[in-house]
């Protein structure tokens, strides 16, 4: 009886390990227990070697997918070529696991009993005429392969209604709705596995007959002539904000917020663009005198100027990172150098400053007779802090230090310049290798005395030089209609800081 199955289409299952192979039977051997294949496929790959043969010992399962085209008499029970005990059962299924039917052979050797389920296939129709296939299961692989670009087109799901067995009982009916149900359900569920694992997907073919360029270009001319918003193009880049950026649009930004009576030859510009103007230094003695005329005194301004220049020392000196109790060792060592007038007084009023926050300070101001008021008060109160006065250029320290703050000059008095102890000092402050901060350095003839990385300017800038180095403006607190007093139109630039950056425009 074992011819009988010679031709049919099988899945044989010989575990994890090996793997599920299927392929039409072409020799059975009762006496070995084994069973080959011919054009064997393993895990949906077909083999290499025309055929494989398989012991009973391996196989784990064995399903029937396709009888052979010949009639069939005889029961599975009957005519079942494995009768050792290594095989338990004989199933046959379609590929499909929706339309599975499984035959156990029972012990008395009658005809055996079918476990029906969803959409199956009638028991007597299936034994007593296999001929009814259309194609075989290799057939219906042979035919996609040589011909993939009809079987990419079609879809699996049409394809398997049309191969159906075209005797195939239709199954009973509680209604309409029923009926139609299962009917959908086996349109769904209906595919031939297999055809679906062997037709590989042109990823690239498809992928190039999609022209998103034209399909973006269709949907932005739409939406521009219905009025709603368009979502660009491929091409564009999103435009990207910062954390601190307002993304609702608003009215355009005008840089050009401070406009002065006379161009004094230099304009600056802020981090965020906008355009800071030089001023003569008459205008900026006027703007100063108004200010102080309105209730902003010398003494007032002194404050404000000492704490703009000493945050920026700090943050000069490296913040946070240096100034910390863990750095008590390394403590930073700043020298001031300071004259007998309003300049040397913020010079001294940010000596005081520096000296709370822990920066040793060495103060040198020249012995005088008679000193200002302004002076004298700044004197006084930074005595009370743990940094140290010098009168002499001999007191200053011969080792660089951390920083040099010049506020030896100044426009109302240019002829200190021809003192000893001034030649002594701008002599020291050019040869120690310690960077140069200048407090509102003065312009014209008076400049290039000491080379400076940074200079701080108050409220505007003056037309300072190259010597000037890295430029900074520090608001000491001059109301806006003030700069109107003199005829300035001014719009405050510096935002949430009190001391910015500023560069050459």
């Amino acid at each position: 009886m074992a011819v009988n199955w010679i031709g049919s289409l099988v899945s044989i299952n010989c575990g994890e390990t090996l793997g599920v192979y299927q392929g039409k039977i072409s020799a059975v051997d009762q006496a070995r227990q084994t069973i080959s294949l011919t054009q064997p496929f393993r895990n949906g790959v077909k083999c290499s070697v025309p055929e494989l043969t398989f012991s009973a010992i391996d196989i784990k399962d064995l399903k029937i997918l396709e009888l052979p085209n010949s009639h069939l008499t005889t029961g599975l029970a009957q005519s079942s070529v494995f009768t050792s005990s290594n095989l338990s059962h004989i199933a046959y299924s379609s590929q499909n696991g929706a339309g599975k039917g499984v035959k156990k052979p029972n012990s008395s050797g009658t005809a055996p009993q079918a476990i029906p389920r969803r959409a199956e296939l009638k028991v007597q129709d299936l034994v007593t005429s296999p001929q009814q296939y259309s194609k075989s299961y290799v057939d219906r692989h042979m035919d996609s392969a040589l011909t993939p670009s009809k079987a990419f087109r079609r879809r699996h799901n049409s394809w398997s209604s049309s191969s159906k067995i075209p005797n195939q009982a239709t199954p009973k009916k509680n209604g309409v709705k029923n009926g139609q149900m299962k009917n959908k359900d086996d349109e769904c569920f209906g595919d031939t596995i297999e055809v679906i694992l062997d037709t590989d997907f042109d990823f690239e073919g498809n992928l190039a007959l999609f022209d998103k360029a034209a399909v973006f270009e269709e949907i932005d001319t739409f939406e521009r002539r219905n009025g709603t918003r368009s979502r660009g193009t491929p091409n564009e880049k999103p435009t990207r904000y910062r954390h601190d950026e307002n993304i609702l649009e608003s009215e355009p930004i005008v840089y050009r917020q401070i406009t002065v009576p006379q161009h004094s030859g230099r304009e600056y510009c802020t981090d965020s663009g906008l355009v800071v103007p030089s001023i003569s230094y008459d205008l900026h003695k006027r703007l100063l005198a108004a200010a102080e005329r309105h209730g902003l005194s010398l003494e007032r301004r002194l404050e404000m100027t000492g704490v703009c220049a000493g945050q920026m020392t700090l943050t000069l000196l490296g913040g946070p990172n240096r100034l910390n109790p863990k750095n008590v060792h390394q403590r930073p060592t700043v020298a001031l150098l300071c004259g007998p007038h309003v300049k040397g007084a913020q010079g001294i009023s940010c000596g005081r400053h520096l000296a709370n926050h822990e920066v040793q300070i060495i103060l040198f101001l020249p012995n005088f007779v008679k000193m200002l008021e302004c002076i004298t008060t700044e004197l006084q109160l930074f005595s009370k802090t743990d940094g140290k006065q010098v009168a002499s250029v001999k007191d200053l320290p011969d080792t660089p230090v951390d920083l040099v703050i010049n506020c030896l000059d100044c426009h109302e008095n240019p002829y200190l310049r021809e003192q000893p102890w001034y030649r002594a000092a701008v002599e020291w402050g050019n040869q120690n290798r310690a960077p140069v901060l200048s407090i509102d350095p003065p312009v014209g003839e008076l400049e290039h005395v000491i080379d400076a990385k940074w200079s701080l300017a108050l409220g505007l800038p003056l037309p300072l030089g190259e010597s000037a180095g890295r430029l900074y403006l520090c608001d000491i607190g001059i109301p806006k209609k003030v700069f109107q007093e003199v005829g300035i139109s001014y719009h405050s630039p510096f935002g949430c800081k009190f001391v910015i950056p500023l560069h050459s425009a």
